[in-house]
């Protein structure tokens, strides 16, 4: 039985602040149509795909933060993606702001999704690694409050299983953490999905911004490799309400090697064969968990957050 696996990287061009819900869903119908069209099984849209990056404002009112957040998914905006993806048989990814209420209180999470090929919500990720800053921050040319409206992820680095494989999920700033790959590669997993939204300009480094295409092909081509599995990662790009974004969206083999990789900052489709069975090629190799690892040597890892030297 095969285990091939045709991946469209659906990039979005810029959101503005004023388009809709709704037309953000049509460009991203519209992809999903054309990705079926050329053989796609799975559709990976980007971070936050519904709106502009609304984390780079600062607002007093949590009202106008609130507004940028979905209740349910699907709900009436996005329901016709879901339509779509069943109409197709067609998986998808996406990336979404979701308020979930708990025991009364309402909870705020950059979180992401795994849908298949019937349109049925099988797997959902809530950020872990949140960048950013919490308080108002006038001195930069935009902001990136992302600690200050949305918690941490509370489901862990969960795996999936979906078209014969072991799907994960993972989002923007996250895959600068190499502990994110290496626990879904623990976990078996063979395709890391993965949506963002990351600006060309970091003001606390400016003299780091010529290397952020850089740095962004770099953390996931590692991840892919050291834990055998693919890497998709996908962008929102182009300039956005004055923000510029990179794009770069790729298909990562588990070999490290970029397969395919966008050429614009628009609404674009990069495509990949995606052979599952080529993860055992660094699993049964040079990461051979059970054969090569010494957990003993790591546990700094985890019984600290910050360092001691």
């Amino acid at each position: 039985m095969s285990r091939i696996v045709t991946v469209a990287a659906a990039q979005l061009g810029p959101i503005a602040r004023d388009e809709s819900r709704r037309s953000a869903v049509r460009r991203m119908v519209a992809l999903m149509r054309e990705a079926k069209d050329r053989g796609a099984g799975l559709v990976v849209f980007p971070e936050l795909a519904l709106t502009t990056f609304f984390p780079r404002w600062y607002f007093e009112r949590q009202s106008d933060v609130d507004a940028y957040f979905e209740r349910h998914m699907p709900n009436g905006d996005t329901q016709p993606l879901f339509d779509t993806a069943a109409d197709l048989g067609v998986a998808f990814y996406l990336g979404y702001a979701e308020l979930a209420e708990h025991d009364g209180q309402d909870h705020h999470f950059n979180t992401s999704i795994l849908v298949d090929g019937s349109g049925t919500v099988v797997g959902k990720y809530r950020k872990v690694h949140l960048p950013g800053h919490a308080e108002h921050e006038p001195w930069r040319p935009f902001q990136h409050l992302e600690k200050r409206y949305f918690e941490a992820g509370d489901l862990g680095f969960p795996v999936f299983d979906m078209l014969g494989g072991k799907f994960g999920m993972c989002i923007c700033n996250d895959r600068r953490w190499p502990e994110t790959f290496r626990v879904m590669g623990l976990r078996g997993c063979e395709m890391v999905l993965l949506g963002y939204n990351t600006p060309r300009h970091y003001p606390p480094a400016p003299e780091h911004d010529h290397l952020q295409d850089f740095h962004n092909h770099l953390v996931m081509q590692a991840g892919a490799y050291q834990n055998g599995t693919w890497v998709v990662g996908v962008a929102k790009a182009g300039r956005e309400e004055d923000c510029d974004l990179i794009g770069g969206s790729c298909i990562i083999a588990p070999t490290g090697e970029i397969v395919a990789q966008a050429k614009t900052l628009e609404d674009e489709l990069v495509m990949a064969d995606c052979d599952l069975d080529r993860c055992q090629e660094i699993k049964t190799n040079i990461f051979n968990f059970a054969l090569h690892r010494e957990p003993e040597n790591y546990r700094l890892i985890v019984e600290t957050k910050g360092g001691i030297g």
